[in-house]
């Protein structure tokens, strides 16, 4: 185990990623992405850290085979949702996560994956928005992933929050792996923009470190 690596990210398999160069066009739109997403009061927070190259049905159909759920839009429909499941004897996994900004707009998706009894505490997940640019007229999703392990002080408020694992190169891969595992991936390659975000916090105040690079995915 290398240093500051978690258990969790030591476990995820090992990524075959292209060695080739990307295409001069998307690396150039790529250099262009905010770094980091946006809470509502304009608080910066997680990295960028992995695009999806993709339909909305494409992207759709390999997160489902790959396990992910979507999460719920606000807290009011997960409570009934919980109700609906425990009534029904079904698992819930799909517990609601914040609204972040990127591109000066919501989330268009939010996507977890988790066991069920465990989902309130420790989740994986991260979130999707729409790019304004294609490549190649295929539509671009910058995500934004991160490991929920526990719970901490939101320091914007002192109210609790979720904790996340600081080494959220672990999330990236994770979905990357994910992704790959399920068939679903054509081809990965890791890129460098200028000036990566290695060290930074996020909107509630948990720090976190990186590499800087995002994982480029190209879906089948």
């Amino acid at each position: 185990m290398t240093a500051g690596s978690t258990p969790a990210a030591a476990s995820i398999p090992a990524l075959k990623v292209s060695d080739a160069a990307l295409d001069a066009a998307l690396s150039k739109d790529l250099d262009g992405l905010p770094r980091r997403v946006n809470d509502h009061f304009n608080n910066a927070g997680d990295m960028v850290n992995f695009v999806i190259v993709g339909s909305e049905q494409q992207v759709q159909s390999a997160l489902t085979a790959a396990e992910w759920h979507t999460a719920d839009r606000d807290d009011k429909q997960a409570v009934l949702n919980a109700i609906v499941q425990t009534y029904k004897k079904e698992d819930y996994l799909a517990m609601p996560m914040s609204t972040l900004y990127l591109f000066g707009r919501p989330q268009d998706f939010g996507y977890e994956q988790a066991e069920a009894y465990s989902v309130v505490a420790s989740r994986h997940h991260f979130r999707l928005w729409k790019a304004p640019f294609t490549w190649k007229g295929q539509t671009v999703w910058v995500g934004a992933g991160t490991h929920d392990i526990g719970f901490e002080k939101d320091q914007r408020n002192g109210k609790v929050t979720h904790k996340i694992d600081p080494a959220v190169d672990g999330e990236r891969d994770n979905i990357g792996a994910s992704l790959q595992k399920a068939g679903k991936v054509r081809s990965m390659a890791y890129y460098l923009p200028p000036n990566p975000v290695q060290e930074a916090k996020n909107a509630t105040g948990g720090g976190y470190h990186s590499d800087g690079r995002m994982l480029v995915i190209f879906l089948q």
